[in-house]
């Protein structure tokens, strides 16, 4: 039971000796909705994938040109997380990437039908109960992560983030922002299993009194009470919160989603203070660039893998 009385039922995702061997979805998940930013339709279909392929996005209305989900593909990253490959682009990516981390998916086609992944209830709960639903199947390769060996740091102001060694997926996050939100802090270690029930449900939020000027941009035009948390001078305007903390679980999650573009799951420890999609993906590009900063390691193991 979580703020706002909601439950949410999960699997336990602790680590076992089985959860360092790569996974995929025992069979297609289907999905409907708008995109947040576009308001266009759009269709999305999850398929398994063979070991070692990785995450690949599939427009399916553009003859099935694929985009891997890599830090090579990363374009604009203001409001959401972009990929593009060529002039081909994929936005609005950050929930379901950091379900499918989070849900220790590897390997799996992203088939849509058009530039922008829906944003569903604003969370990446719907992923996760329909990973629940159709299971997952054990892959015969053992999973790959990039272990960190020294501090990688992205300072932008008073806005900070840094990857360090550490022995599991540890985040330690800060947000500031104005009343009635203010700050808080939130730590998780996904090798715990944290993810399902404390990351997943929370959902992306936002400043009515910004609605306008964002609208004039081209964005949020698919925004409703149902897919965001509204927020005004006078508090929350589509309550209940589903926790106290739903904002900085929000960000944690949308953290977790932009860090899958470096390709593997992390090991090490992430810090954050006051970042956004921008930094995060900074991060990960500094860190894929010094090659000095981190090795793939297999699961389980204390050795390097390559």
């Amino acid at each position: 039971m979580y703020g706002g009385g909601v439950f949410f039922p999960v699997e336990d995702f602790r680590v076992t000796p089985e959860a360092h061997l790569e996974r995929t979805i025992n069979e297609a998940v289907i999905f409907s909705g708008v995109g947040l930013h576009s308001g266009a339709p759009v269709s999305l279909r999850l398929v398994p994938a063979p070991a070692g392929s990785g995450i690949v996005f599939r427009r399916t209305d553009l003859d099935g040109f694929e985009i891997p989900a890599n830090g090579r593909n990363v374009a604009r990253v203001s409001y959401a997380t972009s990929l593009m490959r060529g002039s081909v682009l994929i936005s609005t990516t950050e929930h379901l990437l950091s379900a499918l981390i989070g849900c220790g998916v590897d390997n799996v086609i992203i088939e849509v039908d058009n530039l922008e992944i829906p944003i569903l209830d604003g969370s990446a709960l719907p992923y996760v109960q329909a990973f629940e639903r159709v299971g997952w199947k054990q892959q015969r390769r053992r999973r790959e992560y990039i272990r960190v060996l020294k501090p990688v740091e992205v300072t932008e102001g008073t806005k900070f983030i840094g990857l360090y060694p550490g022995e599991s997926y540890e985040i330690d996050y800060r947000i500031d922002f104005p009343q009635p939100i203010g700050s808080a802090t939130l730590r998780v270690d996904l090798q715990r299993g944290d993810y399902p029930a404390l990351i997943a449900p929370a959902r992306t939020f936002g400043f009515r009194e910004d609605e306008a000027t964002l609208r004039n941009m081209g964005l949020i035009r698919g925004v409703s009470d149902e897919c965001a948390i509204i927020v005004s001078a006078q508090g929350v305007q589509n309550g209940p919160l589903r926790f106290e903390d739903e904002f900085v679980r929000h960000k944690v999650l949308d953290l977790i989603g932009d860090l899958a573009l470096a390709g593997k799951r992390i090991q090490g420890k992430v810090v954050a203070e006051r970042a956004g999609h921008a930094m995060h993906t900074a991060l990960v590009q500094r860190l894929l660039r010094d090659r000095s900063a981190w090795e793939m390691a297999h699961g389980g193991d204390r050795s390097a893998a390559a």
